[in-house]
């Protein structure tokens, strides 16, 4: 007997296709890098396509893929690329948060009070990790706490900027996107019940 829980070709394909999307939409559609006291950052598109992962296929394979698609960016732009590990991890969970949330109880990310609650949480997830590491950074370096907080300003402003973006177009966008992979046939194979 199989488990429900059998990662199949569709999740498979589903996460390569959607860390494409993340990939691409951060090498292509940003602002940046921007230079700021506690490392560099950038306002960008890929985060929308990384709540939209959670939104619209659950918590693993919607973290997976954005997990997947930001850290291969960060291993292809040497500005970014030390931080990768962490890219992998902090984009997994704000896409999984996201999609566990819009997809707890069977709801499948079809209700929109839901996949509110949801993106903010993701989005809120990936900025508490964000700004937390590059203040943990600045003081291994040897700052100040208050030069620290200072000095992480300019990241929480383009990082809060990105996160309240990301939540707002990505709740539009998953009815739409939705819609159009169930006329396409897709159906259960992509929307199954489990998180």
């Amino acid at each position: 007997m199989r488990s429900s829980r059998h990662f199949s070709t569709y999740d498979i394909v589903i996460v390569g296709v959607m860390a494409a999307l993340c990939f691409v939409t951060t090498a292509f559609l940003k602002i940046g890098p921007i230079p700021t006291p506690a490392g560099p950052t950038m306002l960008k598109v890929g985060n929308i396509v990384c709540l939209l992962s959670g939104l619209l296929f659950g918590g693993i394979r919607g973290g997976l893929s954005a997990g997947i698609g930001s850290a291969l960016y960060d291993l292809t732009d040497p500005v970014f690329a030390a931080s990768a590990p962490f890219t992998l991890l902090f984009f997994f969970l704000m896409s999984f948060v996201c999609g566990l949330i819009a997809h707890w109880n069977g709801r499948k990310g079809t209700d929109t009070k839901w996949n509110i609650i949801g993106a903010v949480s993701g989005a809120g997830t990936y900025l508490v990790l964000h700004i937390g590491k590059s203040l943990i950074t600045l003081l291994l370096a040897g700052s100040g706490f208050s030069a620290a907080i200072a000095a992480c300003g300019i990241q929480l402003i383009t990082s809060g900027f990105n996160a309240v973006f990301a939540v707002v177009v990505s709740v539009l966008l998953a009815p739409v996107f939705r819609a159009a992979l169930l006329r396409a046939g897709f159906g259960q194979k992509l929307f199954p019940s489990r998180n």
